[in-house]
């Protein structure tokens, strides 16, 4: 049994519609119960905030605030943890005084160097009722699913995501210049296009190998009662890595970019590439692509995914992850939702649930610690 990453305690100040908020947690499952717009996707998301990335929604850190009038007030979101390392505080917020887009965190009082630090302690997966579209939707959408992922059990991933989107955008730019009458000079655009290639086929290694990682903890029943998924990539840059090396494969892709100046500047964008890469997901009993599913058997697939998943970090990174599950019941029948809370309730991971009925998580009294959203504000429900 894995260690358990455990947040014992929430604090929110001024973080969208919480003035104030104090939550205390001891229990593996957490329900969070209230109406429709009372903020407890609010919750979710300031706890997702106290991890590497942008968070559950992706939201911009200037609209994160409590809004008093037209003014977006500076917002605090902090966290004590007990993990495998001992017991420590993180917080994070925009500072008084400061840039409204930028945000700082603290560890123990002390400035965070890198957000890989932050990795390196902290880790949380999540479902929102907006992923339930993920099977329906653009690319992109299925995308940013595969990097969190990734990121969960290898923080330096964002780094490399990031390092190429910035790559493509000044290539973008340079581009557009040259377009509109410009004079740019190639070995500006070699420059570029060799950090996209390098990027580029360190971000598809890291995907492939958390597809592979994946593939094999479904397959292994690490879902519980729930359909395995079989997850497949579907990018020009995974395919070449399959039969060439590395090396081989930023050649072929810095060349490939190269030649495709002209297009891509007549286009406005970079048309191939590993930011062009799709994640497709498979029901595996049934062999049905998770497009052709029914609603709940998506959301199943969605759930089997998280749970391997998060098996997966476990065993990686030496602790289970935070499971923020926001409206999970939704879409789920009686038999599956009680399955769900069989396998949350045997994992080590600290799960956090949200949901607009109590009632739902009537056979999880005696196991979970409840808290309800009232005018009166966030408050623990009798046990």
């Amino acid at each position: 049994m894995n260690p358990s990453l455990r947040l014992t305690r929430l604090q929110l100040q001024d973080f969208r519609n919480h003035a104030r908020a104090t939550m205390r947690f001891s229990a593996g499952i957490v329900v969070i119960a209230g109406e429709n717009g009372s903020g407890k996707t609010n919750l979710l998301e300031a706890i997702s905030l106290l991890g590497p990335g942008r968070g559950l929604r992706g939201a911009r850190i200037a609209d994160l605030g409590r809004h008093v009038g037209e003014e977006a007030l500076p917002w605090a979101v902090s966290g004590r943890f007990e993990g495998p390392e001992g017991t420590f505080d993180l917080g994070t917020g925009t500072v008084h005084d400061g840039a409204p887009d930028k945000r700082a965190f603290r560890l123990d009082g002390a400035p965070v160097r890198s957000q890989a630090e932050l990795g390196r302690l902290v880790a949380a997966v999540w479902l929102t009722p907006q992923m339930d579209r993920l099977f329906q939707e653009a690319a992109s959408g299925r995308r940013r699913f595969l990097d969190r992922l990734v990121w969960a059990l290898d923080p330096n991933h964002a780094r490399e995501v990031s390092a190429y989107e910035n790559a493509m955008t000044q290539r973008n730019r340079l581009l557009a210049e040259g377009r509109d009458g410009g004079r740019v000079e190639a070995r500006w655009l070699d420059g570029l296009e060799d950090a996209m290639a390098r990027h580029g086929v360190a971000l598809t290694a890291a995907r492939r190998s958390l597809v592979a990682r994946l593939n094999g903890a479904l397959a292994e029943g690490l879902a519980g009662a729930f359909p395995a998924a079989l997850c497949a990539l579907e990018c020009d840059t995974a395919a070449a890595l399959e039969s060439q090396s590395a090396l081989e494969v930023e050649d072929g892709l810095r060349a490939a970019l190269a030649a495709r100046r002209g297009r891509d500047a007549a286009a406005g964008m970079a048309l191939g590439g590993p930011h062009r890469c799709d994640l497709r997901l498979s029901h595996l009993p049934k062999g049905v692509p998770a497009e052709l599913c029914s609603t709940g058997e998506q959301k199943a697939l969605l759930i089997s995914t998280v749970l391997a998943h998060s098996a997966l970090i476990a065993a990686t990174r030496g602790f289970a992850p935070l499971l923020l599950l926001d409206e999970i019941a939704a879409h789920l029948d009686a038999v599956r939702r009680e399955a769900l809370f069989a396998a949350l309730a045997a994992l080590p991971a600290q799960s956090f649930l949200t949901g607009t009925e109590p009632g739902v998580f009537a056979s999880l009294k005696g196991v979970a610690e409840g808290f309800a959203i009232g005018p009166e504000g966030v408050v623990p429900e009798a046990a």
